[in-house]
C-alpha cells in the first residue's frame, strides 16, 4: 500500500467520524426539547462541519479518478426537483448566517448528469458563496447553446478579476492573485467532474462570471 492509499483509507474514515458528529449535531439543533443557549453559533459549527465533510468527499472522489476507480452514474434528472433538494439541505445553515437561498428554473427542465456527483459540486459552491454573500445566493438551470447550465451566484463582492472567464481550473493556478494560502480544491474538483460528462466528443466545463443576475460572483457548470 503506498502514501496514497493510506491517505485514502484515512480520509475515509475521518469522514465517517465527521458524518456521525453531523448527524448528531443536525439533531441537537432540530429537537425543540434541547436549549442550545446559542443557536447560531452551533449552526456555524454545523456549517464549518459541513464544510470540512464536502473537501473530504472530494479529496476522495479526485483520488478514485486519478486511479480510474470512479464509476459515472449518468441518470435523466428533474431540474426544479433537484435544485429544490440541493436548497433544502443548505437551508438551515443559511437561514443561520441570515442568509436567502432560492432557485429557480422551468419546471419541466431535464438534465443528464451523475446526481450525486454534481450535488457535490453545488454543495462546495454553495459553501464558497456563503463567504462571500451578502444577503442572497441564488441557484438557476436552463438549456444554452446545446447546454444544461447550472448557476450559483450570490449578491457579495464577485470573484477577483484573475477568475473571470475561467472555463477549467489546474492546482496552483492564480493562487497569488486570489486568495494565497488556499487551496482552491472546489474549483479543481468541479472541473473535474464537469469533464467527465461528455457527449460524443463535447465535454463539461465550469465558467466564472461577476454580475449574472445577482451583483456578486456566479458560477457556471456547462453540462453537454
Amino acid at each position: 500500500m503506498d502514501f496514497s492509499d493510506i491517505l485514502a483509507s484515512s480520509i475515509h474514515d475521518i469522514k465517517n467520524s465527521l458524518g456521525l458528529i453531523l448527524t448528531n449535531l443536525e439533531d441537537l439543533i432540530a429537537n425543540p426539547d434541547n436549549h442550545i443557549a446559542n443557536p447560531r453559533q452551533a449552526s456555524l459549527l454545523q456549517h464549518e462541519a459541513r464544510r470540512a465533510n464536502s473537501n473530504l468527499i472530494q479529496l476522495l472522489t479526485l483520488y478514485k479518478i486519478g486511479h480510474e476507480q470512479l464509476s459515472m452514474r449518468v441518470t435523466a434528472n428533474n431540474l426544479a426537483d433537484f435544485l429544490e433538494e440541493v436548497v433544502a439541505e443548505n437551508h438551515s445553515v443559511c437561514r443561520a448566517l441570515e442568509l436567502e437561498l432560492g432557485y429557480h428554473c422551468e419546471p419541466d427542465l431535464e438534465g443528464y448528469f451523475d446526481l450525486e456527483l454534481v450535488r457535490s459540486v453545488l454543495d462546495s459552491t454553495i459553501g464558497n458563496a456563503r463567504r462571500y454573500a451578502r444577503s442572497r445566493i441564488e441557484l438557476s438551470a436552463a438549456q444554452e447553446d446545446g447546454f444544461l447550465v447550472i448557476r450559483v451566484e450570490d449578491d457579495g463582492g464577485g470573484f477577483p478579476p484573475a477568475l473571470i472567464g475561467l472555463l477549467e481550473y489546474q492546482p496552483g493556478e492564480f493562487a497569488e492573485a486570489t486568495n494565497p494560502g488556499r487551496t482552491q480544491l472546489g474549483l479543481y474538483f468541479a472541473t473535474r467532474i464537469a469533464q467527465l460528462h461528455r457527449n460524443g466528443d463535447t465535454q463539461g466545463r465550469i465558467h466564472l462570471v461577476n454580475a449574472h443576475q445577482l451583483t456578486g460572483g456566479c458560477f457556471e457548470l456547462w453540462l453537454p
